[in-house]
């Protein structure tokens, strides 16, 4: 037997160097394993020096809050009077009328209390074979990552996650202050505070911000805070940028989803067998024009 052991050593690692890796899977994906982002649910966030943040919203899991963020940015409400008023290292970026006091659009509603989840499963959810540290089961559904205890569902809190600030219950927020994840995933967050959408591109310039000095990294004073430029809809821009996420119905999501979880490649010595919903975003590319 002991003879035959480097045979066996040598066919398992055949078998693992064949399996492509996940780089190799987005590669090679089909055209219909995408979807397009659409342009009234992507947010462009201008900072100064011409650098511009792409945030995809999520009206399936959070409608009301959305529709707050697109009534704000047509009516011109963050340009006029938003800025980024916190940086918190390892855990957010966020921003925001610094006074409290800018008047919103009349139409902004508020959310009930509760309104953090969704009742049931979403559509085309696809659970992960892999346990969750804060919910029976998570998942994705239409490109989103999302958590279930199986009567209702939430977009999880995952490094690049946007969610609505707000104040102490029962105040749910409205959209007009929020904050994207630059850290290690608050998934303690989850449940708690609502999850509007996702940034798809320019998280390095958000991570890159000075970080606050005040308490829980709130910017102290005026000229600390990032005055924000053109907050608009995709839709209201000509030329806007364009993006696809990964079907995480399609069978090469699935495919990239096992690869992720047992690392082939040369470098790893010891799969995990296993991946967390945060090592696990549907990835993300730009449309060439």
């Amino acid at each position: 037997m002991r003879k035959a052991f480097p045979a066996l050593a040598a066919a398992a690692f055949l078998v693992a160097a064949a399996s492509p890796s996940p780089t190799e899977i987005l590669a090679t994906a089909p055209a219909d394993a995408w979807r397009s982002v659409l342009p009234e649910n992507l947010l462009l966030l201008d900072l100064p020096g011409g650098k511009q943040v792409a945030i995809e919203l999520a009206p399936d899991f959070a409608p009301q809050h959305v529709a707050n963020i697109r009534l704000l940015a047509k009516a011109g409400w963050f340009a006029q009077h938003a800025s980024i008023v916190r940086v918190q290292e390892n855990y957010v970026v966020q921003w925001g009328d610094a006074t409290g006091k800018a008047a919103l659009p009349k139409a902004t509603v508020m959310q009930p209390q509760g309104s953090y989840e969704r009742p049931g499963l979403p559509a085309g959810f696809r659970a992960l074979p892999y346990r969750d540290a804060y919910a029976a089961q998570a998942g994705h559904s239409n490109g989103w990552p999302v958590a279930s205890d199986g009567t209702s569902h939430w977009l999880v809190h995952c490094p690049g996650m946007v969610g609505a600030g707000r104040d102490m219950p029962p105040d749910t927020g409205t959209g007009a202050e929020l904050y994207a994840v630059i850290g290690h995933g608050p998934r303690h967050l989850d449940r708690n505070i609502a999850v509007v959408g996702r940034v798809l591109s320019g998280m390095e310039y958000l991570s890159s911000l000075p970080r606050g000095t005040g308490e829980i990294g709130f910017y102290e004073s005026e000229s600390e805070r990032v005055k924000l430029g053109s907050v608009q809809l995709a839709e209201d821009v000509a030329g806007a940028p364009r993006f696809e996420v990964m079907r995480s119905d399609s069978a090469a999501f699935g495919q990239w989803v096992n690869a992720r979880a047992n690392r082939a490649e040369g470098f790893f010595v010891r799969p995990a067998g296993a991946a967390d919903i945060c090592n696990l975003m549907p990835p993300v590319r730009p449309i060439r024009r």
